[in-house]
Protein backbone atom coordinates (compact mmCIF):
# COMPACT_ATOMS: atom_id res chain seq x y z
CA UNK A 1 0.00 0.00 0.00
CA UNK A 2 1.56 3.18 -0.55
CA UNK A 3 1.42 6.45 1.95
CA UNK A 4 2.14 9.80 1.17
CA UNK A 5 2.90 13.03 3.24
CA UNK A 6 3.11 16.69 2.17
CA UNK A 7 5.55 19.00 3.90
CA UNK A 8 5.45 22.61 2.83
CA UNK A 9 8.80 24.26 3.10
CA UNK A 10 10.68 27.58 2.55
CA UNK A 11 9.52 31.00 1.97
CA UNK A 12 8.04 29.72 -1.95
CA UNK A 13 6.00 27.30 0.20
CA UNK A 14 6.67 24.38 -1.96
CA UNK A 15 5.17 20.61 -1.63
CA UNK A 16 7.60 18.36 -0.54
CA UNK A 17 6.96 14.76 -1.24
CA UNK A 18 7.56 11.59 0.88
CA UNK A 19 6.07 8.69 -0.82
CA UNK A 20 6.77 5.09 0.40
CA UNK A 21 5.88 1.47 0.43
CA UNK A 22 4.14 0.63 3.55
CA UNK A 23 5.08 -3.15 3.71
CA UNK A 24 8.88 -2.39 3.27
CA UNK A 25 9.16 1.11 4.19
CA UNK A 26 11.26 2.11 1.30
CA UNK A 27 10.55 6.12 0.48
CA UNK A 28 10.78 8.65 -2.22
CA UNK A 29 11.82 12.30 -1.09
CA UNK A 30 10.14 14.08 -4.19
CA UNK A 31 11.33 18.44 -4.85
CA UNK A 32 12.94 18.70 -1.21
CA UNK A 33 12.24 22.57 -0.73
CA UNK A 34 13.71 22.43 2.97
CA UNK A 35 15.12 25.17 3.67
CA UNK A 36 16.67 25.85 6.75
CA UNK A 37 17.65 23.35 10.03
CA UNK A 38 13.95 23.74 11.58
CA UNK A 39 12.31 22.20 8.01
CA UNK A 40 15.57 19.82 7.66
CA UNK A 41 15.01 18.16 11.56
CA UNK A 42 10.93 18.18 10.58
CA UNK A 43 11.74 15.99 7.23
CA UNK A 44 14.48 13.87 8.87
CA UNK A 45 12.68 13.24 12.02
CA UNK A 46 9.73 12.22 9.68
CA UNK A 47 11.86 9.53 8.06
CA UNK A 48 13.44 8.44 11.13
CA UNK A 49 10.20 8.41 13.22
CA UNK A 50 8.30 6.14 10.38
CA UNK A 51 11.01 3.97 9.90
CA UNK A 52 11.41 4.85 6.42
CA UNK A 53 14.53 3.85 3.79
CA UNK A 54 14.62 6.81 1.93
CA UNK A 55 16.13 5.00 -1.79
CA UNK A 56 15.34 7.99 -4.22
CA UNK A 57 15.66 11.89 -4.25
CA UNK A 58 13.93 12.76 -7.15
CA UNK A 59 13.73 16.25 -9.06
CA UNK A 60 10.62 16.88 -11.08
CA UNK A 61 12.44 20.18 -12.27
CA UNK A 62 15.34 21.96 -10.84
CA UNK A 63 13.79 25.60 -10.46
CA UNK A 64 15.89 26.31 -6.93
CA UNK A 65 12.65 26.14 -4.94
CA UNK A 66 12.17 22.26 -5.96
CA UNK A 67 16.01 21.40 -4.95
CA UNK A 68 16.68 23.89 -1.73
CA UNK A 69 16.97 20.86 0.12
CA UNK A 70 18.49 18.48 -2.27
CA UNK A 71 22.09 18.53 -0.69
CA UNK A 72 20.59 17.58 3.07
CA UNK A 73 19.01 14.55 1.75
CA UNK A 74 21.84 13.42 -0.34
CA UNK A 75 24.13 14.07 2.82
CA UNK A 76 21.78 12.54 5.29
CA UNK A 77 20.24 9.70 3.30
CA UNK A 78 22.28 9.21 0.80
CA UNK A 79 19.52 8.17 -1.79
CA UNK A 80 19.86 7.63 -5.54
CA UNK A 81 19.25 10.89 -7.17
CA UNK A 82 17.12 11.21 -10.24
CA UNK A 83 16.88 14.66 -12.17
CA UNK A 84 15.30 15.52 -15.81
CA UNK A 85 18.68 15.58 -18.41
CA UNK A 86 17.73 19.16 -19.64
CA UNK A 87 16.91 20.61 -16.76
CA UNK A 88 20.85 20.06 -15.76
CA UNK A 89 21.60 23.91 -16.58
CA UNK A 90 19.37 24.91 -13.96
CA UNK A 91 20.67 22.37 -11.54
CA UNK A 92 24.77 23.65 -12.59
CA UNK A 93 23.62 27.25 -12.12
CA UNK A 94 21.69 26.93 -8.68
CA UNK A 95 23.56 29.37 -7.13
CA UNK A 96 22.97 31.86 -10.02
CA UNK A 97 19.29 31.32 -9.10
CA UNK A 98 19.82 31.97 -5.87
CA UNK A 99 21.04 35.57 -6.75
CA UNK A 100 17.87 36.39 -8.44
CA UNK A 101 16.18 36.06 -4.61
CA UNK A 102 19.19 37.28 -2.64
CA UNK A 103 19.73 33.51 -1.62
CA UNK A 104 23.51 32.05 -1.11
CA UNK A 105 22.92 28.34 -2.03
CA UNK A 106 25.31 25.63 -1.83
CA UNK A 107 26.24 23.91 -5.52
CA UNK A 108 23.72 20.76 -6.02
CA UNK A 109 24.65 17.30 -5.39
CA UNK A 110 25.98 15.76 -8.49
CA UNK A 111 22.76 13.23 -9.41
CA UNK A 112 23.35 9.13 -10.31
CA UNK A 113 20.89 9.93 -12.89
CA UNK A 114 18.21 11.18 -15.32
CA UNK A 115 15.44 10.01 -15.85
CA UNK A 116 16.25 9.50 -19.47
CA UNK A 117 18.57 6.72 -18.26
CA UNK A 118 16.35 5.14 -15.19
CA UNK A 119 15.38 1.66 -16.41
CA UNK A 120 13.13 1.10 -13.50
CA UNK A 121 12.14 3.61 -10.42
CA UNK A 122 10.48 1.13 -7.88
CA UNK A 123 9.07 1.27 -4.06
CA UNK A 124 8.95 -1.96 -3.39
CA UNK A 125 6.12 -3.30 -5.62
CA UNK A 126 4.89 0.68 -6.37
CA UNK A 127 6.10 1.54 -10.00
CA UNK A 128 7.02 5.35 -10.32
CA UNK A 129 6.89 6.33 -14.20
CA UNK A 130 8.16 9.65 -15.52
CA UNK A 131 6.20 11.61 -17.93
CA UNK A 132 7.80 14.11 -20.11
CA UNK A 133 6.21 17.39 -19.35
CA UNK A 134 8.17 20.30 -20.95
CA UNK A 135 7.10 24.10 -21.01
CA UNK A 136 7.33 25.23 -17.58
CA UNK A 137 10.99 23.84 -17.35
CA UNK A 138 12.67 22.63 -20.79
CA UNK A 139 12.81 19.39 -19.20
CA UNK A 140 10.21 18.75 -16.25
CA UNK A 141 8.62 15.65 -15.84
CA UNK A 142 5.43 14.44 -13.91
CA UNK A 143 5.63 11.16 -11.73
CA UNK A 144 2.90 9.05 -12.55
CA UNK A 145 2.17 5.82 -10.03
CA UNK A 146 -0.31 3.98 -12.11
CA UNK A 147 -1.83 1.47 -9.78
CA UNK A 148 -3.08 3.92 -7.34
CA UNK A 149 -4.19 6.22 -9.76
CA UNK A 150 -1.57 9.32 -8.51
CA UNK A 151 0.23 12.22 -10.45
CA UNK A 152 2.90 14.31 -8.61
CA UNK A 153 2.63 17.15 -10.95
CA UNK A 154 5.66 19.51 -9.95
CA UNK A 155 4.79 23.05 -11.82
CA UNK A 156 3.29 21.74 -14.54
CA UNK A 157 -0.20 21.13 -13.67
CA UNK A 158 -2.35 23.18 -10.28
CA UNK A 159 -5.57 23.66 -9.40
CA UNK A 160 -7.57 26.16 -11.89
CA UNK A 161 -3.98 26.79 -13.41
CA UNK A 162 -0.96 26.23 -14.50
CA UNK A 163 2.87 26.89 -14.20
CA UNK A 164 4.64 29.76 -15.54
CA UNK A 165 6.20 29.88 -18.36
CA UNK A 166 8.25 33.32 -18.20
CA UNK A 167 11.42 31.96 -17.06
CA UNK A 168 14.47 30.76 -18.80
CA UNK A 169 13.45 27.64 -21.18
CA UNK A 170 9.59 28.50 -20.63
CA UNK A 171 7.34 28.13 -23.20
CA UNK A 172 3.19 28.34 -22.91
CA UNK A 173 2.50 26.65 -25.79
CA UNK A 174 4.65 23.44 -25.22
CA UNK A 175 3.64 23.76 -21.46
CA UNK A 176 -0.34 23.45 -22.40
CA UNK A 177 0.69 20.81 -25.31
CA UNK A 178 2.12 18.65 -22.28
CA UNK A 179 -0.38 19.27 -20.15
CA UNK A 180 -3.46 17.95 -22.93
CA UNK A 181 -1.08 15.45 -25.29
CA UNK A 182 -0.03 13.93 -21.78
CA UNK A 183 -1.93 14.05 -18.82
CA UNK A 184 -5.58 14.74 -20.13
CA UNK A 185 -4.56 11.28 -20.91
CA UNK A 186 -4.22 9.89 -17.90
CA UNK A 187 -8.00 8.66 -16.12
CA UNK A 188 -10.00 11.14 -14.81
CA UNK A 189 -9.84 9.74 -11.45
CA UNK A 190 -6.53 10.39 -11.49
CA UNK A 191 -5.15 12.40 -7.82
CA UNK A 192 -2.98 15.17 -8.98
CA UNK A 193 -0.25 16.34 -5.74
CA UNK A 194 0.52 20.11 -7.06
CA UNK A 195 4.22 21.41 -6.23
CA UNK A 196 2.44 24.45 -4.88
CA UNK A 197 -1.05 24.88 -3.18
CA UNK A 198 -3.57 22.03 -3.06
CA UNK A 199 -4.59 18.76 -4.66
CA UNK A 200 -6.94 18.26 -7.24
CA UNK A 201 -7.90 15.54 -10.22
CA UNK A 202 -7.31 15.54 -13.74
CA UNK A 203 -11.22 15.01 -14.31
CA UNK A 204 -11.83 17.84 -12.50
CA UNK A 205 -8.75 20.10 -14.21
CA UNK A 206 -10.56 18.59 -17.93
CA UNK A 207 -13.68 21.05 -16.83
CA UNK A 208 -12.09 23.81 -14.61
CA UNK A 209 -9.14 24.97 -15.66
CA UNK A 210 -9.28 28.51 -17.81
CA UNK A 211 -6.19 27.95 -18.89
CA UNK A 212 -6.68 24.88 -21.17
CA UNK A 213 -10.38 25.52 -21.42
Amino acid sequence: MIKIKKFVFSPFNVNTFVVWDEINKEAAIIDPGCSNEKEEKELSDFISENELSVKYLLNTHCHIDHVLGDRFVKEKFNPIFIVPEKDLPLLYNLGNQGLMFEMKIKESPEPELTFEDAKEITLGGIQITPIFTPGHTPGEYCLYIKEFNILFSGDVLFKESIGRSDFWGGDQKVLIGSIKQKLFNLPDETVVYTGHTEETTIGYEKHHNPFIN
